[in-house]
């Protein structure tokens, strides 16, 4: 955000907040950023790979995207 020039800094009139025990006791860590993507080594039948590439520039992204929606919704299903 900085980078961005999306930072201020905090007005002199603004409101303290006092946070207690219990807000910290039930705060969660979130992860601002996502994984790094890792490079792989896929051996694809041609009629497959043909197929993606038809599709021009993108096509890694483009088989990325299918196999990430994949395996979300592997993920949801009821074991």
């Amino acid at each position: 955000m900085q980078a961005k020039g999306k930072v201020r800094a905090t007005p002199k009139n603004a409101p303290e907040v006092e946070l207690d025990e219990d807000f910290w006791n039930k705060a969660k860590i979130i992860e601002t950023r996502s994984r790094r993507k890792a490079s792989v080594h896929l051996r694809l039948d041609p009629n497959t790979l043909d197929f993606y590439r038809a599709n021009g520039k993108g096509h890694l992204t483009l088989m990325a995207n299918i196999l990430r929606a994949y395996a979300e919704t592997r993920e949801q299903r009821p074991k």
